[in-house]
């Protein structure tokens, strides 16, 4: 186990602890962070739902509000912190305080560290081998001051470390851009330049809605339907927060606190729609992250880019069609990613399966904003770029020809690729 945790966290550094690189990963981009800003062009009335939203997402939540029995953090804000709210893990890992905020009596699990990534855990069997792949909440409300006496819920067992898988959170700018790319242009796009993508050993599939068919675009394995689904999960499982959209409990323990179900639901009386409402406004019209100014260097490592064929699943860009918000309407989405999932082997296989997506299957991560990243890949293994880029190579995996041309490169130009990575 412990092996197996100093892999997940320090496999970069000790990747350069030992390799006297000719290139390295020119990390974080300083200055500002050029994200969570609304769309340009939001009417006033849309300007002002987008502000109650970010107002209502870096809310913290106690029991009264609904939180837990079990929850993973007290705000959504927390999670989706940086470089500004509606990104990814910030710096300090925010679950290491709420373990024992308000007196609770949770303990920290051992893959959770201060300065390591906010971690949703899944286990990926059940105890009679079945699958599982469901996410098992970290933490509960037992103790805390908020609580009822006698609540007692005990906290889930995560000692059988190889039975669980990561996810930190994905970042939310500019997803309302990405609900609004039709169908027809995600498929064109996966659909074109089918010869270099065969030779390559690239095919890609979409996770699909098993009720209408149309392509679900959201979480790592593209598993959630639309914004306003992606939020209503998200603030049961990660909160314990019933909703309109999940009305049932999770937990149900004897003596914890249970609010007339859904605790987050649509006011009749005052028309207020609930905060999932409230999240989705703000996601929607969060603006897509801003990129560095170019340099020689950037715009060398663009054309490496398409070069050794990492454009083949990163699609640089994809435009939305007509749109209710004008703001969605018509606009290039500079997203770097087509939105399929593409089975990336078993060096990033979690052995978790959500509709489609098969056990070592994932979405094509969208790349813009990763020059603020801190944490790499879905679970976070890794804060090194270099480190991150050779993880897409593994058996089976369909990166594994783009790896290798990326290897081949001269040091030049693989700096070039890692400069313009951390330019977006």
């Amino acid at each position: 186990m412990k092996n197996y945790l100093k892999s997940l966290a320090v496999a970069g550094a000790l990747l350069a602890s030992v390799t006297v690189r000719a290139q390295q990963d020119p990390g974080v981009r300083a200055g500002a962070a050029g994200a969570g800003a609304p769309l340009a062009g939001l009417t006033k009335a849309e300007l002002a739902a987008f502000n109650a939203g970010l107002a209502a997402f870096r809310k913290v939540d106690g029991v009264a509000d609904g939180l837990g029995p079990r929850f993973n953090l007290d705000s959504c804000g927390g999670c989706h912190a940086a470089p500004a709210t509606g990104g990814s893990s910030p710096d300090v890992n925010p679950q290491v305080a709420v373990a024992t905020a308000n007196g609770a009596r949770n303990s920290v699990p051992a893959f959770l560290a201060m300065n390591g990534p906010v971690r949703a855990v899944r286990f990926r069997r059940n105890t009679d081998g079945t699958r599982d792949g469901g996410v098992h909440a970290l933490f509960t409300v037992a103790g805390r001051a908020d609580t009822p006496r006698g609540c007692a819920v005990p906290q889930e067992d995560f000692s059988n470390f190889q039975n669980l898988a990561f996810r930190i959170p994905t970042p939310l700018y500019g997803l309302g851009l990405l609900e609004a790319i039709p169908d027809s242009a995600l498929e064109r796009n996966l659909d074109a330049n089918a010869a270099a993508k065969q030779q390559l050993g690239i095919a890609g599939h979409f996770n699909r809605s098993a009720n209408d068919g149309t392509i679900s675009r959201f979480g790592w394995k593209a598993q959630n339907k639309s914004l306003l689904i992606f939020s209503g999960e998200a603030y049961a499982v990660e909160s314990g927060v019933t909703n309109d959209l999940f009305p049932n409990a999770r937990t149900e323990v004897p003596n914890c606190p249970t609010s007339p179900a859904p605790e987050d639901h649509y006011n009749y009386e005052t028309g207020e729609p609930g905060d999932v409402h409230a999240f989705t406004t703000f996601i929607k019209f969060l603006d897509a992250p801003a990129p560095a100014p170019p340099n020689q260097s950037i715009s060398n490592g663009a054309g490496v880019f398409g070069q050794v064929g990492c454009a083949a699943c990163h699609t640089p860009s994809l435009v939305t069609g007509p749109a209710a918000t004008a703001a969605l309407d018509s606009r290039r989405a500079v997203l770097y990613s087509d939105l399929a999932l593409h089975d990336m082997g078993t060096g990033l296989a979690d052995d978790v399966v959500q509709g489609a997506a098969g056990p070592s299957e994932w979405r094509t991560a969208p790349l813009w904003g990763l020059g603020k990243r801190r944490f790499l890949l879905h679970d976070g293994r890794t804060a090194d770029l270099m480190e991150a880029i050779e993880q897409h190579a593994s058996s089976g995996s369909e990166a594994n020809a783009v790896i290798g041309a990326y290897r081949a490169l001269p040091a030049r130009q693989k700096q070039d690729l890692l400069n313009f990575l951390r330019s977006l």
